[in-house]
């Protein structure tokens, strides 16, 4: 009688750091308002060579992930700490338009799309060139991903496997009924060889992913041109230029993970709807558009909180997930885990689940012992591509990694739940949903585009739910710029955002920006003034969870005053001198505008200066109902304190944060923030430390062989936080299909046993099936997987027992290959601009990116 052969899934996503500043109790170094330190100093730094550079003292912490080979080299190092998180995913995207008559696009068709999936090495990517740093994934939702409980039985039965035979099968069908020939080994069209350009990042191993998969595709007969770039002009050929020219064909994407993500409503739509502007296309005017009606009817459905339960929305999820499989735009390959190296002295990190040290946590709060500053070291700190401005900007992680230090986010994720919770604004959430309606006062407001004015509520007006917010802690304090921030500065980019939107003539300059906006803005239903510090907002809007309520009804990012917004829009909409968008510019043949380049600076202080000088006042925009929010003199104030801001600083960034930026030097790779110590900022050093997340384990599991047409049962050991949760799912690899699935029932402390009846093993086969337990908790956005192959044989057998210890890391075995396991920490990534709140309707205007390109 065999044993049931026990296999660890291998995964390498453990959030403990493995230096010693995990073991340390923080202890704020000062109790004055601002950060912990005085000064962030960011440098470029390569990553061949950011190990010297820490070990040298050149940096104190680096936060672009090492390299794999330089990553192991530093485990252990003396005077080292090293954080892992599964911060970066990675996919190739296929240019999908149709070619003009007389050419050929093999990627226009979704099988030989769909056959791609099969050359793509995802175990080698994984275990040979990241060494088993990272984690092949086959759909948006990465193992490491809180969602992945809901796909995961999905994405098994899809089938995506590396077998190129397979996939030349399928490539040869599809080419040869679409016309295509094979002629010496290559296909060609109309006589003509069939040319893939295929753009590769050469930064990190996305250049060894991408020969890999450039040598599958010569096999499958195409002749591929391998047009090898680093971050600026690969962005620049793929996400800013019509599909239909056909810069390029395939690209190696990379993408920067933001924050921990319970419920995903972003990423799956940034990945697989057109309407959100990330697919190709890219909903720019005049672009060919990549157009799939049911992705969009499902996303925006989720996106826009429309399910009855959690259920409804599991399943809405995953069809879309269904769908976008089939479709095969994006192709993913693998969830990185990413390893961030710092000095040991450096006190007051935060891992957060998703992204590691390298969310808006860590800096906050980062000090070493007797020095005023802390030097950061990235792969760049400015690129061709890198653009500060809060409206269409931030789209690269270098710049976003410095910005998210200098404004505060109206809320936040939770570094650990992934759910979101309050950081600079409270709130209360009200609701009738999801069927029911509230009743909105007559005295609420929306922006009306043909009168140019706020206008009152239809009389009768209904929305699903409200949401107080209480901005007391924004409004108690200051800009950077030493003005008082203000109702007005809330109101104005909620003017901006619908302005953008329904004003056809911004509309038409910045058209993608409108068009995506749209079905967000269709939402809100009413906003009014309670009083000097209180917004109510009444939107179409259900969740289960309500803060998830109170984050999509959020009304501004505040990230930016609203004067600096108003000189933005005459430079864009009216003296048509720059554009907000990439797309934009390059449409109109202006600059993209850049709030760090001294020559756009230097134009947004001068329309500040006409401004003062003409002492204009928007005051349309600023008035509601009866009040009035902004006085001349008021408005002269602003924009005096601003262009005085820009003319000492030669920088227009100006905001409200803990840190302020007061120097950056493009050419020099660098840029200097300052600590903002006014006595009206309300945090100070400790407030938001959270350390290292609790963990979830599965410490053993007992599995017997399973007599057909007996009772059967497996019993487990899990350890966590909170309320713990196991579920399985038993898989059968021969027939491609899930055998059977469910939930463990707790019987003890940390006790699961998953109970088959006689009836459910008499409808399995003989043989092997594969067994998947996971483990969950309510406290941490955190899964625990095993992978048991669990036999199926005529009678019964004894169990077999494997222990693992309660770190999650099992010892290797030779049933595992000599491998070993670790907790698979679980999270969605989400737009990194989406939570950090960037421009005005902060989760409406940046949730075209997700995770943000790096």
């Amino acid at each position: 009688m065999r044993l049931a052969l026990i296999l660890l899934t291998l995964t390498l996503f453990s959030m403990l750091a493995l230096g010693a500043v995990s073991a340390q109790t923080y202890k704020p170094p000062h109790s004055r308002p601002g950060p912990a330190a005085d000064r962030l100093l960011f440098r470029a730094v390569n990553n061949d060579v950011a190990s010297n550079s820490l070990r040298n003292g050149d940096i104190d912490m680096y936060v672009f992930s090492l390299k794999t080979a330089a990553a192991k080299q530093l485990e252990g190092a003396q005077g080292v700490a090293t954080y892992r998180a599964p911060a970066s995913t990675l996919s190739l995207i296929l240019n999908p338009a149709p070619a003009v008559r007389g050419e050929f696009n093999p990627f226009s068709i979704k099988e030989v799309r769909r056959a791609i999936q099969h050359v793509i090495n995802r175990p080698f990517i994984s275990q040979e060139i990241y060494e088993g740093l990272a984690e092949p994934m086959v759909t948006h939702v990465s193992p490491s991903d809180y969602d992945y409980l809901d796909v995961a039985a999905l994405a098994q039965e899809f089938d995506i496997a590396y077998d190129p035979q397979k996939a030349k099968q399928l490539v040869d069908r599809a080419m040869t009924s679409a016309g295509a020939t094979m002629s010496n080994g290559k296909w060609s069209f109309n006589g003509r060889p069939i040319q893939l350009k295929f753009i590769i990042r050469v930064e990190d191993e996305r250049r060894e992913i991408g020969d890999l998969v450039s040598a599958e595709l010569d096999k499958l007969g195409f002749t591929v041109s391998r047009v090898y770039h680093q971050f600026a002009p690969a962005v620049l050929n793929v996400y800013s230029t019509d599909p239909q020219q056909f810069q390029w064909h395939i690209y190696t994407e990379g993408w920067g993970r933001g924050a921990a993500e319970r419920y995903d409503y972003v990423t799956i739509n940034q990945m697989s709807a057109p309407w959100l502007g990330n697919m190709p296309g890219w909903q720019e005017v005049g672009y060919w558009q990549y157009a799939n009606q049911k992705l969009d009817e499902i996303g925006q459905r989720i996106y826009r909180g429309q399910f009855a339960d959690v259920n409804e929305r599991t399943r809405l999820y995953q069809e879309m997930t269904r769908l976008s499989l089939d479709e095969s735009i994006r192709l993913w390959v693998a969830t990185v885990s990413n390893t961030f190296p710092a000095t040991d002295k450096v006190h007051g990190v935060t891992q957060d689940i998703a992204s590691g040290p390298k969310a808006l946590w860590t800096l906050r709060e980062a000090y070493i012992e007797g020095k005023d500053s802390v030097t950061i070291g990235n792969q760049w700190v400015w690129t061709e591509r890198t653009t500060w401005n809060p409206e269409g900007g931030f789209g690269d992680v270098y710049s976003v990694d410095i910005w998210r230090n200098i404004f505060d986010p109206p809320m936040a994720r939770h570094p650990f739940t992934g759910l979101p919770i309050p950081f600079r604004v409270s709130y209360k959430v009200e609701t009738s949903g999801p069927s029911g309606k509230l009743a909105i006062p007559g005295e609420a407001v929306l922006w009306d585009v043909p009168s140019n004015a706020f206008k009152n509520v239809a009389s009768g007006a209904q929305a699903t739910s409200k949401v107080t917010f209480d901005f007391s802690k924004y409004f108690n304090a200051k800009w950077h710029n030493g003005q008082p921030i203000t109702m007005a500065d809330v109101i104005y980019s909620i003017y901006q955002g619908f302005d953008i939107a329904y004003n056809p003539n911004k509309a038409n300059i910045e058209f993608a920006q409108a068009t995506t906006s749209k079905p967000y803005l269709e939402t809100i239903k009413g906003y009014r003034i309670v009083d000097s510090s209180r917004l109510e907002v009444y939107v179409d809007y259900w969740h289960f969870a309500p803060d998830y309520i109170a984050e999509y009804a959020t009304p501004s990012g505040l990230t930016t005053p609203w004067e600096m917004l108003a000189a933005m829009d005459e430079l864009v909409f009216t003296k048509r001198r720059l554009a907000y968008s990439d797309t934009a510019a390059s449409r109109f043949g202006v600059d993209w505008l850049s709030l760090i380049l001294d020559r756009h600076a230097r134009e947004v202080r001068n329309t500040l200066r006409e401004f003062q000088t003409a002492g204009k006042v928007p005051e349309n925009v600023f008035k509601v109902g009866s009040t009035t929010l902004v006085s001349r003199d008021d408005a002269v104030k602003r924009y005096t304190a601003s262009s005085e801001w820009i003319a000492q600083r030669n920088l227009a960034v100006i905001s409200n944060g803990s840190y302020m930026l007061t120097r950056f030097d493009a050419p020099a790779q660098f840029a200097e923030l300052q600590a903002y110590r006014d006595s009206s900022y309300p945090f100070k050093p400790g407030d938001w430390h959270f350390g290292a997340p609790p963990a979830v384990a599965i410490s053993s599991v007992r599995a017997p062989v399973l007599g057909k047409g007996f009772d059967g049962a497996i019993d487990i050991q899990a350890q966590g936080p909170g309320a713990l949760g196991v579920k399985y799912r038993l898989f059968d690899p021969v027939a491609n299909k899930l055998a059977a699935s469910g939930d463990a029932q707790r019987t003890g402390d940390g006790a699961y046993r998953i109970s088959l009846s006689k009836d459910d093993t008499n409808k399995l086969s003989l043989g092997l099936y594969q067994l998947y337990i996971t483990a969950f908790s309510d406290q941490v956005s955190a899964l625990a997987e095993r992978r048991v192959n669990l036999e199926v044989a005529e009678r019964p057998g004894a169990a077999s027992s494997q222990d693992f210890p309660i770190d999650g890391q099992p010892p290797a075995t030779d049933d595992d290959g000599g491998g070993s396991g670790i907790i698979l920490i679980a999270v969605v990534a989400v737009a990194l601009v989406a939570l950090l709140g960037v421009g005005g309707f902060f989760l409406m205007r940046m949730a075209r990116r997700p995770g943000t390109p790096a």
